[in-house]
C-alpha cells in the first residue's frame, strides 16, 4: 500500500506524529490551553458557560491546527528535510495530504479529548455526533491547510504565526464565538458570513445543543465544505509554486 500515492501520504502523516505530534509538551499545551479558558468562563459565568463551548472547540482546532502545520514545516526547512521530502518519488500533492492529514488529526484528537472533558465535568453533551463529527473534520482540515499555505511562504517560524495572526485573529472577531450571530448588527453579519469560524461554531453548536443561528445544519456544512474544498485548492498551487523556495 506504501508504493501508491495514498499510501505515501499516509506515511508522510504517521512519520510527522511519531516525531513531532506525539510529544508530551505538545499535547499537555493543546489540552491545557482551552481547558484553563473553559475553566475560566465557567468561574466567571456557571450559567453561561455552555454558550461559548462550540466556540472553545472551535478555536482549539484553529490554534492547535494553523500553530503545528506551519511549525512543522518551518522546522523541516531549517533542518533541511523537508528539501530532501521533495526530492523523493512522490508528488508535491501527496506532501501535501501527508502533512495536513496529520496536522487535521492532532487537531480532532485534542478536540475530542476536550469535548470529553466538557461532557464528564461540565455535562455539555453532545446531541447529534455525525453533525459535529462533520464539523471537525472540515474545519481541522480547512485550518491545517491554512498553516501549510502560511509555512511555505516564509522560512521562519515566527514569520508563519505572524502571517497567521491576520488571518486568524479577524475570523475570530466575526465568527460570533463570544457574542451570538443574532446579536450582530445588520451591516457585520455579511462580514461573519466570510468566516470559516463562523460556520464551524454554528455546526458544532448544532451537534451539541441541536439548535443554531441558521435554521438547517446543511446550510453551515455546505458553506464548511467549500472552504475546505478552497483550502485545498489554495494550498495545492501555493505549494507547487513556493515549497521548493
Amino acid at each position: 500500500m506504501l508504493t501508491s500515492q495514498p499510501g505515501r501520504a499516509l506515511f508522510i502523516g504517521l512519520k510527522d506524529i511519531e516525531s513531532y505530534y506525539g510529544k508530551p509538551p505538545l499535547i499537555t499545551w493543546a489540552l491545557l490551553f482551552p481547558g484553563v479558558l473553559m475553566l475560566a468562563l465557567y468561574v466567571k459565568d456557571p450559567t453561561g458557560y455552555r454558550a461559548v463551548a462550540p466556540g472553545i472547540v472551535a478555536m482549539t482546532l484553529l490554534f492547535g491546527n494553523t500553530s503545528m502545520a506551519a511549525i512543522v514545516v518551518t522546522f523541516e526547512k531549517r533542518s533541511g528535510t523537508f528539501q530532501r521530502l521533495l526530492l523523493a518519488p512522490v508528488s508535491h500533492r501527496t506532501i501535501l495530504l501527508g502533512k495536513a492529514t496529520s496536522a487535521a488529526a492532532y487537531g480532532i484528537a485534542t478536540s475530542l479529548v476536550l469535548t470529553f472533558g466538557l461532557s464528564l465535568l461540565l455535562e455539555v453533551r453532545v446531541s447529534r455526533p455525525f453533525i459535529f463529527s462533520f464539523g471537525l473534520l472540515c474545519g481541522a482540515w480547512t485550518f491545517s491547510l491554512s498553516g501549510l499555505i502560511a509555512a511555505v511562504m516564509v522560512r521562519e517560524v515566527f514569520e508563519a504565526m505572524t502571517l497567521l495572526n491576520f488571518f486568524r485573529f479577524p475570523i475570530l472577531f466575526i465568527s460570533g464565538i463570544f457574542v451570538p450571530l443574532g446579536a450582530f448588527p445588520g451591516w457585520a453579519k455579511p462580514l461573519c458570513m466570510l468566516s470559516p469560524m463562523t460556520f464551524l461554531v454554528e455546526l458544532l453548536r448544532f451537534g451539541m445543543f441541536g439548535r443554531s443561528y441558521f435554521a438547517s445544519p446543511f446550510i453551515p456544512a455546505a458553506a464548511l465544505l467549500g472552504f475546505s474544498v478552497t483550502a485545498w485548492l489554495l494550498a495545492e498551487m501555493t505549494f507547487r509554486r513556493r515549497a521548493s523556495r
